[in-house]
Protein backbone atom coordinates (compact mmCIF):
# COMPACT_ATOMS: atom_id res chain seq x y z
CA UNK A 1 0.00 0.00 0.00
CA UNK A 2 3.05 2.65 0.97
CA UNK A 3 4.56 1.41 -2.61
CA UNK A 4 1.37 2.50 -4.05
CA UNK A 5 0.96 5.66 -2.52
CA UNK A 6 4.64 6.98 -3.21
CA UNK A 7 4.00 6.31 -6.64
CA UNK A 8 0.70 7.95 -7.06
CA UNK A 9 2.35 11.27 -5.48
CA UNK A 10 5.34 11.41 -8.12
CA UNK A 11 2.83 10.81 -11.05
CA UNK A 12 0.35 13.61 -9.43
CA UNK A 13 3.43 16.35 -8.83
CA UNK A 14 4.34 15.67 -12.98
CA UNK A 15 0.00 16.83 -13.59
CA UNK A 16 -0.96 18.99 -15.12
CA UNK A 17 -3.06 20.30 -12.31
CA UNK A 18 -0.38 20.43 -9.95
CA UNK A 19 1.49 22.46 -12.30
CA UNK A 20 -0.81 25.27 -12.82
CA UNK A 21 -1.42 25.30 -8.85
CA UNK A 22 1.92 25.52 -8.03
CA UNK A 23 2.49 28.29 -10.60
CA UNK A 24 -0.93 30.17 -9.60
CA UNK A 25 0.47 29.70 -5.56
CA UNK A 26 4.18 31.23 -6.97
CA UNK A 27 2.18 34.38 -8.55
CA UNK A 28 0.03 35.28 -5.59
CA UNK A 29 3.35 35.08 -3.69
CA UNK A 30 4.61 37.39 -5.66
CA UNK A 31 1.34 39.37 -5.46
CA UNK A 32 1.16 39.34 -2.11
CA UNK A 33 4.54 40.24 -1.72
CA UNK A 34 4.92 43.26 -4.35
CA UNK A 35 3.15 45.73 -2.35
CA UNK A 36 4.20 48.78 -4.40
CA UNK A 37 4.59 47.04 -8.23
CA UNK A 38 6.07 50.90 -9.47
CA UNK A 39 8.97 49.81 -8.07
CA UNK A 40 9.34 47.18 -10.57
CA UNK A 41 9.22 50.18 -13.59
CA UNK A 42 12.75 50.44 -15.34
CA UNK A 43 14.01 48.27 -13.27
CA UNK A 44 15.95 46.16 -15.83
CA UNK A 45 15.96 42.28 -15.78
CA UNK A 46 19.39 41.65 -14.88
CA UNK A 47 19.76 38.26 -14.44
CA UNK A 48 18.29 36.82 -18.29
CA UNK A 49 19.24 33.08 -17.52
CA UNK A 50 16.84 33.16 -14.75
CA UNK A 51 13.90 35.32 -16.34
CA UNK A 52 14.21 35.20 -19.85
CA UNK A 53 12.51 37.62 -21.92
CA UNK A 54 9.61 35.95 -23.96
CA UNK A 55 9.92 36.51 -27.96
CA UNK A 56 6.73 37.87 -28.25
CA UNK A 57 6.55 40.28 -31.21
CA UNK A 58 2.80 41.22 -30.78
CA UNK A 59 3.10 42.24 -26.89
CA UNK A 60 4.90 46.07 -26.51
CA UNK A 61 5.25 45.94 -22.81
CA UNK A 62 7.14 42.64 -22.66
CA UNK A 63 9.66 44.16 -25.22
CA UNK A 64 10.49 46.90 -22.56
CA UNK A 65 12.09 44.29 -20.74
CA UNK A 66 11.54 45.47 -17.55
CA UNK A 67 10.33 43.68 -14.42
CA UNK A 68 6.85 45.76 -14.24
CA UNK A 69 6.12 44.08 -17.47
CA UNK A 70 6.80 40.18 -15.84
CA UNK A 71 5.00 41.20 -13.45
CA UNK A 72 1.95 42.12 -15.69
CA UNK A 73 2.48 39.30 -17.97
CA UNK A 74 2.61 36.89 -15.01
CA UNK A 75 -0.40 38.16 -13.36
CA UNK A 76 -2.51 37.83 -16.83
CA UNK A 77 -1.41 34.37 -17.50
CA UNK A 78 -2.72 33.56 -13.85
CA UNK A 79 -6.10 35.03 -14.34
CA UNK A 80 -6.15 33.50 -17.93
CA UNK A 81 -5.75 29.84 -16.20
CA UNK A 82 -8.45 30.85 -13.46
CA UNK A 83 -10.75 32.68 -15.28
CA UNK A 84 -10.37 31.02 -18.79
CA UNK A 85 -9.71 32.70 -22.18
CA UNK A 86 -12.42 33.66 -23.20
CA UNK A 87 -11.62 36.26 -25.82
CA UNK A 88 -9.58 33.74 -27.98
CA UNK A 89 -12.80 31.53 -28.14
CA UNK A 90 -14.81 33.92 -29.30
CA UNK A 91 -12.41 35.20 -32.09
CA UNK A 92 -12.09 31.69 -32.75
CA UNK A 93 -16.04 31.14 -33.48
CA UNK A 94 -15.71 34.15 -35.57
CA UNK A 95 -12.99 32.74 -37.75
CA UNK A 96 -14.74 29.83 -38.50
CA UNK A 97 -18.58 31.16 -39.24
CA UNK A 98 -16.86 32.85 -41.83
CA UNK A 99 -15.00 29.08 -43.52
CA UNK A 100 -15.86 29.45 -47.07
CA UNK A 101 -17.69 25.94 -48.25
CA UNK A 102 -14.28 24.81 -50.27
CA UNK A 103 -13.06 24.52 -47.07
CA UNK A 104 -16.21 22.18 -45.87
CA UNK A 105 -15.43 20.13 -48.72
CA UNK A 106 -12.09 19.31 -48.02
CA UNK A 107 -12.95 18.01 -44.84
CA UNK A 108 -15.23 15.79 -45.81
CA UNK A 109 -12.43 14.37 -47.92
CA UNK A 110 -10.32 14.47 -44.96
CA UNK A 111 -13.32 12.46 -42.69
CA UNK A 112 -12.26 9.18 -44.74
CA UNK A 113 -9.24 8.36 -42.67
CA UNK A 114 -9.90 5.58 -40.13
CA UNK A 115 -11.20 6.51 -36.65
CA UNK A 116 -7.84 4.35 -35.32
CA UNK A 117 -5.85 6.91 -36.96
CA UNK A 118 -7.89 10.01 -35.81
CA UNK A 119 -7.58 8.58 -32.35
CA UNK A 120 -3.65 8.27 -32.41
CA UNK A 121 -3.35 11.71 -33.81
CA UNK A 122 -5.22 13.13 -31.15
CA UNK A 123 -3.78 11.44 -28.48
CA UNK A 124 -0.03 12.00 -29.74
CA UNK A 125 -1.62 16.26 -30.30
CA UNK A 126 -2.84 15.69 -26.65
CA UNK A 127 0.21 14.38 -24.90
CA UNK A 128 2.29 16.84 -26.96
CA UNK A 129 0.28 19.71 -25.89
CA UNK A 130 0.31 18.87 -22.32
CA UNK A 131 3.98 18.54 -22.45
CA UNK A 132 4.45 22.13 -23.44
CA UNK A 133 2.08 23.07 -21.41
CA UNK A 134 3.45 21.38 -18.05
CA UNK A 135 7.06 22.80 -19.28
CA UNK A 136 5.64 26.60 -19.75
CA UNK A 137 3.96 26.36 -16.49
CA UNK A 138 7.13 25.24 -14.92
CA UNK A 139 9.19 27.72 -16.74
CA UNK A 140 6.63 30.81 -15.75
CA UNK A 141 6.91 29.48 -12.12
CA UNK A 142 10.48 29.77 -11.85
CA UNK A 143 9.83 33.43 -13.71
CA UNK A 144 7.46 34.51 -10.78
CA UNK A 145 9.87 32.61 -7.66
CA UNK A 146 12.79 34.97 -9.72
CA UNK A 147 10.66 37.81 -9.75
CA UNK A 148 10.09 37.66 -5.78
CA UNK A 149 13.64 37.19 -5.21
CA UNK A 150 14.56 40.41 -7.00
CA UNK A 151 11.91 42.50 -5.72
CA UNK A 152 12.68 41.81 -2.16
CA UNK A 153 16.37 42.00 -3.13
CA UNK A 154 15.44 45.79 -4.50
CA UNK A 155 13.38 47.22 -1.80
CA UNK A 156 16.23 45.38 0.60
CA UNK A 157 13.78 43.01 2.85
CA UNK A 158 14.28 39.28 3.55
CA UNK A 159 17.84 38.90 4.10
CA UNK A 160 18.94 39.16 0.79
Amino acid sequence: MMQLSESHSHLQKNSLFNSMNRFIGAVNNMDQTVMVPSLLRDVPLEEEREVAAPKSSGNSDIEDGDMYSYYQLLKSIRCEIEWGVMRAGEAEKRKESRAPISRLDSEEEDSEVSSEEDEDNLQKQFQFHMTGLHGVLSKLTQQANTLTKRYKQEIGIGGY
